[in-house]
């Protein structure tokens, strides 16, 4: 009786471990942006963290053997330390850091441990590289130009205070979600000696640089330390322009800037080989629909004899790097909810590397890349449903040995129950497989009826996947099943799936959602009338279609949604690519259209009691779009609240922690809220 009690303590402890809860979001750490030293033996990466008493976010770059013993501080502190890069021989670090006031870049010796702030800017500085010659380090900075238009103000007498000046806009795409209005001016390329010196602008002209909407946009040097090559639209008003940016060489010198690229098509991410002869890059060929392939390519150094690679491949290509010795480009691809490393070789064959049912470099993480020794051994993020994303490394020739070089959030997980993670596989009402996940509650028991609660991602062209989701296991611990799926116009499933909503969004993706409640209803364990929906961006966007189209739900979140497509695109940083694109005309080129697929007119079939949460600086989805929604559920007198976080962008993703668990607590309390008013209706009417 004894050894039956001892051997039963270990299970009753497990138990009574708690599940998930939001506000372990301070207790969470994030470990991203892992840069390989080139001689393949240590990692830099940066570690975040939640400070509870002053609701900030801060980071430190960490060092970690690729043994994965040891990890170890490099800096240290309350600060924002971010962007490490390697010097070309090892010796030194270079990074961004808040740590003088403003952000600048630092320069660390590793050997002894000096550091230098090597910039004193009153612009902060980003995409930060060094020179193959570790001389010099290039940065981007926007430079102040002359309003357009402006007037002449009377002289404000001595010792005057005035209230602050007005704002004109004369830009099409006068702001940007996260960033605000931006002033008068345009992102340049500079170089700073990396001992610390004047900063010297390479760039000139009333041109962006740097295409601020693309991914991996750091211009990159050529091998011999001549050119610096960027993405950019080197023209007169780009923000009409919806084919994209080209492919520029900027001589480092003088400033010249050559074209290689000139397809109508958006290219970006130019990175040269290492023996200078060939450029990769990514792009496409111009269609006006809402999701293209972006696809990887090759040409020689001066822009001829361009060629695709992995010609095959109906998946994006993103994150290139080359081979040490310039025979192929390895990148990072989206799956089925999976992501994975991939080599083209020049001469044209593809493989993927890296294998299973986990994603590498995640899509949802900040800051994730992944870097490559001369060696060829990678550094990079991975998670899977049950793990959290950590950096892990392995050769290219033996990827299934995998070393994990970071334990970041094993302790808080330790003492914590999680809902087990399973995929499902459904046809749609027209036959169309549909991908997704059910994350269950803690010590689930199939003979009870559980709430059901569906979770939307946003894009609409993204992909969830096989990653943990801290905010699921959260939903999953307070009891509710979730159900996480990818729609038609997901990416990750090819060109033609994730563009067959173009003109059409939303409308048959609310079939696909809803094909996968009526699959989890039929599995037994699912209370039918607890349903919750949720969802942020398109998310929010087509939870609010939900509500006009069915009353299913007992309960329904919409989060920073668009509600009405015509105001849409006449407010949003992103509108007119919205307008011009995806809606193939203006407003007023086609009303009825606009009208087709914007929820707020259907509001006469509104019932479901709904909250709708928005940050106050959301300039993607703008808060008059939440008011919309609202003011069209309270004037039908339907149950309905308005959460605005303010100071937020975007998702609700800035920097305050704090604002990420409200968001999560109110979403939980209002469909908590009304799936229990539902059981006990029921239970009252019985």
């Amino acid at each position: 009786m004894r050894l039956l009690y001892f051997l039963l303590i270990p299970a009753l402890f497990a138990q009574t471990k708690p599940p998930i809860t939001s506000d372990t979001l301070f207790d969470w750490r994030t470990a991203t942006e892992p840069q390989i030293s080139q001689d393949g033996k240590s990692v830099v990466y940066v570690l975040g963290w939640a400070d509870r008493m002053k609701d900030v976010f801060y980071s430190n770059l960490w060092t970690v053997p690729v043994s994965g013993a040891d990890p170890r501080p490099l800096t240290q502190g309350n600060f924002k330390d971010s962007s490490p890069r390697w010097s070309p021989d090892g010796t030194r670090l270079a990074y961004l850091s808040n740590r003088s006031g403003k952000t600048q870049i630092h320069v660390r010796w590793i050997d002894g441990g000096q550091d230098a702030k090597i910039t004193d800017l009153e612009e902060a500085p980003a995409s930060i590289a060094w020179s193959p010659d570790g001389k010099w380090i290039s940065f981007t900075k926007r430079v102040a130009a002359k309003p357009a238009w402006s007037v002449k103000m009377p002289d404000k007498p001595a010792g005057a205070t005035w209230a602050a000046p007005p704002i004109v806009v004369t830009r099409l795409r006068w702001r940007n979600d996260g960033t605000g209005i931006i002033p008068p001016g345009y992102l340049h390329i500079f170089v700073v000696p990396s001992a610390g010196g004047a900063p010297r602008q390479v760039t000139t002209g009333d041109f962006d640089y740097v295409d601020g909407r693309a991914r991996d946009t750091a211009p990159q040097w050529t091998p011999d330390g001549d050119w610096i090559l960027t993405s950019c639209q080197r023209e007169v008003d780009p923000d009409y322009n919806l084919e994209g940016a080209d492919i520029w060489a900027i001589r480092v010198k003088d400033g010249l800037a050559k074209q290689l690229t000139q397809r109508k098509g958006p290219d970006g991410s130019p990175v040269a080989s290492p023996d200078g002869k060939k450029i990769a890059y990514t792009g496409y060929d111009f269609k006006l629909q809402s999701y293209t392939v972006t696809r990887l390519y090759v040409m020689d150094a001066d822009g001829s004899n361009s060629k695709e690679l992995a010609a095959g491949l109906d998946r994006d290509v993103t994150q290139i790097r080359w081979a040490a010795d310039s025979s192929g480009v390895y990148f990072v691809s989206e799956d089925r909810g999976t992501s994975h490393v991939h080599l083209a070789t020049l001469a044209g064959g593809h493989r993927q590397i890296t294998s299973g049912d986990a994603r590498y470099s995640t899509g949802y993480a900040a800051g994730d890349a992944f870097s490559i020794s001369g060696q060829g051994r990678i550094a990079i993020s991975r998670a899977t449903s049950k793990e959290p994303a950590d950096l892990v490394t392995f050769t290219v020739d033996r990827p299934a040995v995998v070393t994990r070089l970071t334990t970041v959030n094993d302790s808080l997980l330790a003492g914590r129950s999680l809902g087990d993670v399973e995929p499902i596989t459904y046809d749609s009402f027209d036959g169309k497989p549909m991908q997704g996940w059910i994350v269950k509650p803690p010590n689930f028991d199939a003979s009870r009826k559980y709430p059901l609660l569906l979770d939307i991602h946003g894009g609409p062209h993204a992909m969830y996947g096989v990653e943990f989701n801290h905010q699921f296991q959260t939903y999953a611990g307070r009891g509710f099943v979730v159900l996480y799926t990818n729609p038609r116009g997901s990416t990750g499933y090819g060109e033609d799936f994730g563009n067959i909503i173009h003109t059409r969004y939303p409308g048959d993706d609310y079939k696909d959602l809803m094909a996968g409640v009526d699959v989890m209803i039929a599995k037994g364990y699912i209370d039918p009338k607890r349903l919750g929906v949720t969802g942020g961006s398109g998310g929010g966007l087509l939870t609010a279609w939900i509500i006009g189209h069915t009353d299913r739900f007992a309960a329904a979140v919409s989060q920073y949604p668009v509600t009405n497509w015509i105001t849409q695109a006449g407010t949003a940083d992103g509108g007119y690519t919205h307008a011009a694109v995806w809606m193939k005309g203006m407003p007023w080129d086609n009303a009825k259209a606009y009208m087709e697929h914007s929820p707020i007119f259907y509001a006469n079939n509104f019932k479901t009691p709904t909250m709708v949460i928005t940050g106050e600086q959301d300039l993607r989805t703008p808060m008059a779009e939440s008011e919309e929604l609202y003011f069209a559920l309270k004037a039908k007198r339907v149950d309905s609240v308005l959460v605005r976080i303010p100071d937020e962008p975007h998702g609700i993703r800035g920097a305050s922690p704090s604002h990420r668990i409200a968001k999560v607590e109110h979403i939980l309390g209002w469909l908590e809220q009304h799936t229990k008013a539902t059981v006990l209706a029921r239970q009252a009417d019985e």
